[in-house]
């Protein structure tokens, strides 16, 4: 098993350590794990500027050397990389593994995290339709490896909505500029049985010539590592994609 979507005390919504995921990765048979946490410059996100670079691979470095054969991959997931690319461009220089780069606020609510834009009576709608336009943004002007959950309003508003025709573009898009899609799980465990995304995303994604894909937990606790990872894999044997790991951001199969 492959879990390419983690987070650890270096995000400011976790307080997990490398050592914690490498001891369940033993436990529960996990082969390789790539350490994502959050690096966002949204001066509104509750982890503006926490990211600590130095933190993190001085804790990288320490797992790495007591990893019980645990393949420990060094990774980050950016916020909205379109917006702030100085700050991308200058952390990307880092020897990173993989680069996942997500969108957690939209163009229309920069302000507002999804959670808030409910409790504030913005409609799924209107959520959405600022939504897609900023995934739009981001994957154009590419960068990264991977778009995370691309569909996570749906965790928050428990719905999915889309033009058919503005999901084409954007895969088009993510192909064109080599990022390929995670399978995020975090939604199984959040009152959904879908994952982001699931099969109307990922039919779309299959007839616009996608073939690979990560898996991502997006655990924030050691408890949650590879959590439906069975339910992702069953996804990409149905749409015969490839699921995939990334070292020196190179893509690699992963040989099941």
């Amino acid at each position: 098993m492959t879990d390419m979507h983690t987070h650890t005390r270096i995000s400011a919504d976790s307080d997990e350590t490398m050592a914690a995921y490498i001891a369940r990765a033993n436990e529960i048979g996990v082969n390789t794990i790539c350490i994502t946490d959050h690096a966002d410059w949204n001066p509104f996100d509750t982890g503006w500027k926490y990211y600590d670079e130095v933190s993190y691979f001085a804790d990288f470095e320490y797992a790495s050397k007591n990893s019980d054969g645990v393949e420990l991959l060094a990774g980050v997931e950016f916020g909205e990389p379109h917006l702030y690319r100085s700050e991308f461009e200058k952390l990307c220089n880092s020897p990173f593994d993989f680069v996942i780069g997500s969108v957690h606020y939209t163009n229309s609510y920069p302000e507002w995290f999804f959670n808030v834009l409910i409790e504030c009576g913005v409609s799924a709608e209107d959520c959405y339709n600022s939504y897609w336009d900023s995934v739009l943004d981001c994957v154009s002007y590419g960068g990264f490896d991977c778009l995370g959950h691309i569909d996570i309003p749906k965790r928050y508003y428990k719905t999915l909505l889309y033009d058919e025709s503005k999901i084409r573009v954007i895969y088009r898009r993510m192909l064109d500029n080599g990022i390929i899609l995670e399978i995020n799980t975090s939604s199984l465990r959040r009152g959904l049985d879908v994952a982001m995304p699931d099969r109307e995303l990922l039919d779309i994604y299959k007839r616009e010539g996608g073939k690979f894909a990560t898996i991502g937990s997006d655990a924030h606790r050691a408890e949650d590592l590879a959590a439906g990872n069975s339910e992702a894999e069953a996804l990409l044997k149905e749409f015969g994609l490839t699921e995939v790991t990334f070292r020196n951001r190179v893509l690699k199969e992963v040989n099941k």
